[in-house]
């Protein structure tokens, strides 16, 4: 090979990526050398969106195509990722993206109604692999006043966790400016339930990108297989979004049950009173955990999300 280099992942799309020496984005396809496994990694996707990668190419980087693309030789150590189950069934876990400076999780109070459990899953895989979340509140416009108290209990639920939430509306523009300024000079993923906006939060951050056009597909990988899991777009106002499709679904990946309580920033410091040591905050008496529950200092539906989790771990065993 007559050149290497290092680049990051921006986009997968079928058996082919796409590369870009960031902040540069200058795009240019790669196939993956042989069976690249990563250690200790039970993804069935070996690389993913954000992860940054050596390359060799026998052409000259501006002459790399889709008939010369170059080839992906190895992966570098994540600082962090986001990985999920994509089903309670499956045993298959998948990473969606990999090196994040933060992660926001969009939601709605309603149009559709927020799910606490989905979201408090997201949240204890984010804290599990160090990503830095976000929840922002989209739509705050349709419903701010019709579920005024709901709004309110919600802010009081998340930020007594320790959980930064912003109210937007990419219809309005409130709010775009100051999650814009979150993301200048940074890698974020945008992730969410569908229905919840995401397309049209990052066109109001962005109206040069469209999301659910995929431009990248046309210009670089046209005629290939354009089914598209996750993707990454330059801000024009400075740093990188990763995208993702509506998740339907996100199940814990290599937790042990005894663990997850410790992935609840709220409950992992109530608990330093319980009286046992590990504590399941399920039965034993003297559990801290359980009278902040009781006293109103914990919320019930967080509490509520764990014990859910606790019984998924079940379904996945």
């Amino acid at each position: 090979m007559t050149i290497k280099g290092e680049a990051t992942i921006v986009k997968h799309t079928g058996s082919h990526y796409l590369l870009a020496q960031l902040p540069e984005w200058n795009l240019f396809p790669a196939v993956l050398r042989g069976k690249i496994r990563l250690k200790g990694s039970s993804a069935t996707n070996p690389v993913a969106v954000g992860d940054k990668v050596t390359f060799g190419s026998e052409v000259p980087l501006e002459q790399i195509s889709l008939e010369n693309p170059a080839v992906i030789t190895s992966v570098s150590p994540r600082k962090n990722y986001i990985i999920r189950k994509s089903t309670n069934l499956s045993r298959q876990s998948h990473i969606i993206a990999a090196n994040l400076d933060r992660a926001f999780i969009i939601a709605t109070i309603d149009y559709p109604e927020i799910k606490l459990p989905f979201l408090d899953r997201i949240l204890v895989t984010c804290e599990v692999y160090n990503v830095p979340v976000t929840i922002v509140l989209n739509k705050v416009d349709l419903y701010r006043e019709s579920h005024k108290e709901m709004l309110e209990a919600f802010h009081e639920i998340y930020e007594g966790a320790g959980y930064e939430v912003m109210e937007v509306s990419a219809l309005t523009g409130e709010g775009v400016d100051a999650l814009r300024e979150a993301c200048k000079g940074n890698v974020s993923l945008f992730s969410g339930v569908s229905g919840v906006g995401k397309s049209s939060l990052i066109k109001a951050l962005d109206p040069s990108l469209d999301p659910r056009v995929g431009e990248i597909s046309d210009v670089h990988l046209q005629g290939k297989h354009t089914t598209t899991f996750y993707e990454m777009y330059p801000l024009s106002s400075g740093g990188f979004i990763v995208d993702t499709p509506g998740l339907r679904g996100f199940g814990l990946v290599d937790l042990k049950k005894e663990e997850i309580a410790l992935y609840f920033p709220e409950m992992l410091k109530a608990s330093a009173d319980c009286r046992f040591s590990p504590c399941t905050h399920t039965h034993e008496p003297g559990c801290a955990v359980k009278e902040a529950v009781e006293a109103g200092e914990i919320s019930y539906d967080r509490y509520s999300s764990y014990i859910g989790m606790l019984d998924e771990e079940g379904k996945y065993r």
